[in-house]
């Protein structure tokens, strides 16, 4: 049975598809599927009575902007009912004693790098911020331009809101912030991609290679009888071994233009219909191939 639509040129169209897609493939490389995502440790420490509770989850991303640094400090949060930090005179109610701190701001109001900018003005060491309201856990890598080396990272809305919680009542909270794992965001769309390529060159390949016996082209179905023609022809050739006194072993004769060497006694040769002589083991496979002498180019087929 043969398959229906499947020709030469079918081929060469389904060949050109396949290179285009590996040409996709290459410009989706990771330099045009923007930066890596780093995630951020939160070693998170406070006190509850008499008992020191301490959490540590891969909770935060790093900002685009910030510096890949291990920083640490108590949680201290912009005075007043608004949360946002986006009023340059924002204060942040800094336990006394702390040498260093982490600003906790919530998201929107303003941009990222304003929040961050008035938070550092204050003397903080580093920048949480955390989601809008109603995202959960959801983060994303914050773009901040401009705002010097300060560490900057996002959290999501039920962890900003639970440690806001815990600091309005009164709780001093301590947070550890460190580098964890990078990710790459073009990783799962790439291998999608090569796996879809890869998949589409197997396919196709088992159709045309199951299709290609059964259909052979005109060209295979002409060149069938030439060869069987081409050996007939050789078969028919004068054979002869080379003794010694041989007029074909003086060495003023040509050698074998096939392969270079010399005649020597009990050499085979064949001889053509055009009278030029050379090795059998060497001109056979040639004619099987140009069925023309190599001197005189005259064809076998047509003398």
């Amino acid at each position: 049975m043969s398959l229906p639509g499947l020709t030469p040129s079918a081929h060469s169209c389904g060949s050109s598809q396949l290179l285009r897609l590996g040409i996709f493939l290459l410009l989706s490389l990771p330099e045009s599927r923007g930066k890596a995502i780093w995630t951020a440790h939160l070693n998170i420490t406070f006190q509850v009575g008499n008992r020191i509770v301490s959490e540590l989850g891969e909770s935060g991303v790093f900002g685009n902007h910030s510096p890949l640094e291990r920083v640490s400090g108590a949680v201290a949060l912009p005075e007043g009912w608004n949360q946002n930090a986006c009023n340059p005179m924002t204060n942040f109610s800094r336990p006394g004693q702390a040498e260093s701190w982490l600003a906790l701001i919530e998201r929107g109001g303003c941009t990222f790098t304003h929040k961050i900018n008035v938070a550092a003005e204050k003397g903080a060491n580093g920048v949480i911020i955390y989601n809008y309201p109603g995202t959960g856990n959801k983060v994303f890598p914050m773009s901040h331009q401009g705002t010097e080396n300060i560490v900057a990272v996002m959290i999501g809305n039920l962890k900003g809101m639970e440690l806001l919680h815990l600091i309005q009542k009164g709780v001093s909270v301590t947070i550890i912030i460190e580098v964890g794992r990078m990710h790459m965001p073009w990783l799962s769309h790439y291998v999608l991609s090569l796996f879809t390529f890869l998949v589409a060159s197997v396919a196709y390949l088992f159709l045309y290679c199951a299709w290609r016996p059964r259909v052979p082209n005109s060209a295979t179905r002409r060149g069938r009888p030439i060869k069987a023609d081409v050996r007939r022809a050789i078969s028919q050739l004068q054979v002869r071994v080379l003794k010694e006194g041989d007029k074909e072993l003086d060495p003023n004769e040509d050698n074998c233009v096939v392969c270079f060497d010399t005649y020597k006694p009990q050499d085979v040769v064949c001889i053509l219909n055009c009278k030029h002589f050379f090795h059998k083991a060497c001109i056979d496979p040639w004619l099987l191939v140009h069925r023309t002498c190599p001197m005189c180019k005259c064809d076998i087929l047509k003398t």
